[in-house]
């Protein structure tokens, strides 16, 4: 390997690996979870951090690859610096971690640990001593014009990619901001009508572990009684205007989580069912609930 690319080999590199790494990723979590997932940020079969991985590891060990020793360590360093940027600024940006480490030993704030730095170093020397080498051949072995045309080619499909899929991921996290407000809203609804009813009301905790869902089905059945019950004719009577009130927040909250159900387009729940484990500090409850709602969608359920 002489490393003296252009800036079209670079490129061809960069798609070749997160192509390759897409095809790992994606077996990997397949089999864990015994079904296919596609896996990845993007919806075509290209994982960007493996790709920008590769290209780095190629480049950092330009000045140390006679050494095994430095190339490991130069490898497993760029690539967690790598890691640890891309994992706090999408976190930072769409408010979900699409990888936590945080059960993991010896992890740093979630984003890497120790076994997956040192299994970069480890790839790092496969890579450059094995896989890379029949990689450069092939795209070396291209006709210029015919690699340039490639490389325009892909640069245009996974720009669109990695358009709409940022965008799905802005409209995730917006989408989860308003669940987690809504929710709050038929929490204090429920709580307001548990009072109006003088029925003990179930602690905060409690509350929390429910889903809108189940909020919204509580209240009806709550609102049902208050409104229909005989023994609770009086309370109606006392609490009328306020009970209407909150009867009407209640429909549009109600109205909203149908809304929110039906935003979940192509991408969004492509996104979602291609990271299962992803986590969120912020949203926890709410992105539970969408990976349960893109997994009813899938299964063709009726919301």
């Amino acid at each position: 390997m002489n490393y003296n690319y252009t800036t079209v080999d670079w490129l061809l590199f960069f798609y070749i690996y997160c192509f390759i790494g897409w095809c790992i990723e994606s077996t990997y979590v397949s089999i864990h979870k015994k079904k296919f997932v596609n896996r990845g940020f993007m919806r075509g079969p290209f994982l960007p951090l493996y790709g920008s991985g590769a290209v780095l590891m190629l480049y950092v060990t330009i000045p140390v690859r006679n050494s095994l020793l430095l190339t490991f360590a130069a490898g497993a360093v760029a690539a967690s610096i790598l890691e640890y940027i891309t994992g706090v600024c999408m976190e930072s940006l769409f408010k979900v971690r699409y990888w936590d480490y945080s059960n993991k030993p010896l992890n740093f704030q979630g984003h890497i640990c120790l076994g997956t730095s040192l299994a970069w170093g480890f790839l790092t020397i496969v890579l450059v001593d094995f896989i890379h080498e029949p990689i450069e051949h092939f795209v070396l072995a291209l006709n210029v014009t015919l690699a340039a045309v490639i490389a325009v080619i892909l640069t245009v499909v996974i720009a669109g990619d990695m358009a709409l899929s940022f965008k799905a991921a802005l409209d995730l996290r917006d989408i989860m901001e308003r669940m987690t407000r809504a929710k709050e809203e038929l929490q204090k609804v429920q709580t307001r009508l548990d009072a109006i009813a003088a029925f003990s009301t179930p602690s905060f905790a409690e509350r929390g572990k429910e889903t809108a869902g189940e909020l919204l089905q509580n209240i009806r059945e709550k609102l049902d009684e208050l409104t229909q019950s005989e023994g609770l004719r009086t309370t109606y009577e006392q609490f009328q205007e306020e009970i209407e009130r909150l009867k009407e927040k209640f429909i549009i909250e109600r109205e909203h989580q149908g809304v929110v159900r039906n935003r979940l387009g192509f991408y969004k729940k492509q996104m979602l069912k291609g990271h299962p484990s992803a986590t969120s500090r912020a949203f926890k409850d709410a992105l539970e609930e969408l990976k349960t709602i893109a997994e009813e969608k899938k299964s063709g359920k009726k919301n």
